[in-house]
């Protein structure tokens, strides 16, 4: 492992060169990985994997739209492709990537085909940690491992054809056969990872339902409206409110900052700008921190876990799904928005 420094705190990386793709291959030789789900993370894994070398298989429920994308995918019926249940019982490592709800319901059916030695992987620590209320209790004669992706599983592949990886996290919550971390590390250079660093399954899910609420999914939407709706109150055009709020955001400075940090985008923006910004954070970090404690405490607690399995087991989730997508992405701010995007150079052409 190496030791980086993160901004004054060291932590233990693992990288492509101290882990490359053939000791991976090497300690998986033995292995039939079976990739239980293929809608979000599944294909991804998956089809990184077979790239890779890896004996993958795929389980899945016949008929439905990921059945049918798995085949597109050249995935064969009887030979790759199976139920859950059999894939289950044909591999030796089980990656569990249904949805969290999901698994819940399915794991009366997929434990008895876990046999002794085998592995049992998750890329989210929810099913593990609330298990409580998932049910989820894993036999003790098995690995229970997690390899989690720090992207959506459309970013896992593209980055990985791309030859740029996806940092993952890692974690072992269970070591039965005394091989679990070199077989974590190996599926976590297997599926690309750009590089991984420990975890464990707790910190890994608290973070994760964190981070999708906060910044990264629920907060960002809610302050692009909140900026949006003011603007607009304000006498502004949709085009100039959804340029001024989000456009701007993705397609010039977030790029800045993914590129050399804050600082550099800062450093690359007017010093009207700068100052403005440099004010008005603290205020924005004072204001929000309050609520992201709360959010922190919900996690923790499982109330958040607790609507999810209630809402995403329910027989309509996903009629109600739709129509909640629908209203995000017909309101006036995410049409101006496509506008926007049809306007780009790229796609006038």
């Amino acid at each position: 492992m190496a030791k980086i420094n993160f901004g004054g705190v060291w932590e233990d990386v693992v990288t492509s060169e101290e882990f490359p793709l053939d000791k991976a291959r090497q300690i998986l030789a033995g292995e039939i990985i079976a990739v239980l789900g293929y809608g979000v993370q599944g294909p991804a894994q998956a089809l990184n994997m077979r790239d890779n070398g890896v004996s993958v298989i795929v389980g899945q429920r016949k008929g439905g739209k990921s059945w049918e994308k798995a085949v597109q995918d050249g995935f064969i019926p009887d030979e790759t492709l199976f139920s859950l249940e059999e894939a289950a019982d044909r591999a030796t490592v089980v990656q569990y990537l249904i949805s969290d709800a999901g698994q819940a319901a399915a794991w009366p059916r997929i434990m008895p085909c876990l046999k002794e030695g085998d592995a049992l992987y998750f890329s989210h620590g929810f099913g593990i940690v609330y298990r409580d209320q998932t049910a989820i209790v894993p036999p003790a004669n098995i690995d229970v491992i997690l390899v989690a992706p720090k992207g959506s599983g459309r970013n896992v592949r593209l980055n990985f054809l791309d030859g740029s990886g996806i940092n993952a996290s890692y974690a072992v919550f269970q070591d039965f056969t005394g091989r679990a971390k070199e077989r974590t590390l190996a599926l976590g250079v297997a599926i690309g990872s750009g590089y991984l660093f420990p975890t464990t399954f707790e910190k890994e899910v608290h973070s994760d339902l964190t981070g999708e609420r906060g910044v990264l999914m629920g907060c960002l939407e809610g302050v692009f409206e909140a900026q949006y709706n003011v603007l607009r109150k304000h006498g502004h055009s949709p085009s100039e409110a959804f340029n001024e709020t989000v456009e701007e955001l993705t397609q010039s400075l977030i790029r800045l900052v993914a590129e050399n940090g804050m600082d550099w985008m800062y450093a690359n923006c007017s010093t009207t700008a700068q100052r403005g910004a440099l004010d008005w954070r603290h205020r924005f970090r004072d204001a929000v921190t309050p609520v992201f404690e709360e959010l922190y405490e919900r996690v923790v607690s499982g109330e958040e876990t607790k609507i999810v399995l209630e809402a995403n087991s329910a027989p309509d989730y996903s009629e109600r799904l739709g129509k909640e997508l629908d209203e995000m992405k017909n309101s006036e701010m995410w049409q101006a928005g496509a506008a926007v995007r049809d306007l780009r150079p790229e796609n006038r052409k």
